[in-house]
């Protein structure tokens, strides 16, 4: 029996010296892959601010005419009642001669202060109110639809400008006011700040022109004339995106299989020229799309510090549509992002097209953004690991559809453990993409591929050999490109 006892004891001593020892090494592959300061996608978001994003309707839009002080000095002279310079007292504020009116140009012999100390203006010539901030030309005012007031800009976002309406008698405002509860409203009075209730409207400064032209990627070499084969281009290719082997590991067993040494560089050299070809390829083949959208982020290490690829994805087809990558994780990206996705459809989107996304606020402010653009689409978010109420319950299995599609493509990254430039990551993001749209068997497709190639292959063709005519595809598309 004491013999028994000992062993036991021995037993459990050694569970807890292995136990001690799988913790050691897990912190240390934690340490060798730097993941202490990734980004956390675990995060609940019912816990977040992404619920109380409200987007209001677009303000009303007053062209201004824009003025000529002299003509209108002329005009007044003709009619009896010339304009005057200002004359000013003592003790009156002065005016910097640099100081102009924003709609006629009146000089600062006709501005005076119209809040004592402080920088609004007013000109005696045309009667316009202006800011030294905003003294430049202004072509037009932005009326709040609800109460017909000029809205003020608040706040300055580095994408988007926020202007609010001030006035207290907006009807917007007092409707807003009136359905507080009393708790709300004794809430409102200490921290008004919690509660949305005045007129909001958001003025974008990205250019949609800005944003037609590709992410393009630099390619380091030509394809063309590359010392490797086409069959030997196509295995590296398939070892190292396929199955996701670093550059070093490609290298090796190359090397191992054919006796052919390339090094690791050579290896992301070519990944990038194939990469570059096929971007736009993938980008604008002529999908069969479905009208099951959805898009998520995810986030990988670009040269030390973390980068977001945000997708969008026909979860039907089972077909990547954009995977932009940004070093922020803000409405540029995501407005970037749909925009791949509207070229899809041909700048055509149909009614009641809807993108399913979680609770992240940049892509409602995305929606608004297309929105001023005449691109109408729904947003439909679906918030938190749970199904709260009915809009989770329903979408729900395809916002899960997105998430198994950045699982798959980090099983795909998590071997390189990050790149060293944006380019690489870029390049390898594009390659993904042309393998899972046009190679890769999908299980919810009965093992088929998303999309078929549009030219016939042998049905002994493997993967190395579909890489190079994929490559064939891509290259001739480039050809036709306007230069």
């Amino acid at each position: 029996m004491p013999n028994l006892l000992q062993i036991i004891m021995y037993l459990i001593e050694k569970i807890k010296w292995q136990s001690k020892l799988i913790k050691k090494l897990s912190d240390y592959i934690d340490w060798l892959e730097d993941d202490s300061n990734r980004p956390r996608k675990n995060t609940d978001i019912t816990q977040l601010d992404y619920n109380k994003l409200i987007l209001d309707d677009a303000p009303k839009v007053i062209e201004l005419e824009q003025l000529d002080y002299k003509q209108l000095l002329q005009e007044a002279k003709e009619s009896g009642k010339p304009i005057k310079k200002i004359r000013r007292h003592k003790t009156s504020a002065k005016i910097p001669e640099h100081i102009c009116c924003a709609r006629c140009q009146a000089p600062a012999a006709y501005l005076y202060k119209n809040n004592g100390d402080e920088n609004q203006y007013k000109c005696k010539v045309c009667s316009t109110l202006f800011s030294e901030k905003n003294r430049f030309r202004k072509d037009i005012i932005l009326k709040c639809p609800h109460c017909d007031r000029a809205i003020d800009k608040i706040k300055q976002r580095s994408q988007f400008d926020i202007y609010k309406c001030r006035n207290d008698a907006c009807a917007f405002y007092q409707q807003n006011l009136e359905s507080l509860s009393e708790k709300e409203r004794k809430l409102f009075e200490k921290e008004p700040y919690r509660f949305k209730l005045r007129y909001i409207y958001r003025q974008f400064r990205l250019k949609l022109n800005e944003i037609e032209d590709y992410t393009l990627i630099d390619s380091p070499v030509d394809l063309a004339r590359i010392h490797a084969s086409p069959r030997l281009l196509g295995e590296i290719l398939t070892f190292h995106v396929n199955y996701g082997l670093p550059a070093s590991k490609t290298a090796a067993l190359i090397y191992d299989l054919h006796g052919v040494k390339v090094s690791g560089q050579t290896v992301l050299n070519y990944a990038a020229a194939a990469g570059a070809q096929v971007l736009p390829f993938t980008q604008d083949y002529p999908y069969e799309l479905s009208d099951q959208i959805s898009g998520d982020e995810t986030y990988i290490r670009v040269n030390g510090n973390w980068n977001y690829i945000c997708y969008f994805f026909d979860t039907e087809k089972k077909i990547i549509l954009s995977q932009q990558i940004s070093e922020h994780r803000d409405t540029e990206l995501a407005i970037k992002a749909l925009y791949d996705v509207i070229k899809h459809y041909h700048h055509d989107l149909p009614e009641d097209f809807n993108v399913i996304v979680d609770g992240n606020p940049i892509y409602k402010l995305a929606q608004h953004y297309f929105a001023q653009h005449d691109y109408f689409f729904d947003v439909t978010q679906v918030i938190g690991l749970t199904n709260e109420d009915k809009v989770s319950a329903l979408y729900r299995p395809l916002k899960q559809s997105i998430e198994r599609l950045n699982s798959t493509y980090k099983g795909h990254y998590r071997g390189k453990h990050g790149f060293k430039s944006l380019n690489g990551a870029r390049a390898h993001v594009s390659l993904f993409t042309a393998c899972f749209n046009f190679l890769r068997p999908h299980q919810g497709l009965k093992n088929k591929v998303p999309v078929p190639f549009p030219i016939t292959l042998p049905k002994e063709a493997n993967m190395p050999e579909k890489w190079i005519h994929l490559l064939q595809l891509a290259n001739g598309y480039l050809e036709q490109m306007p230069a």
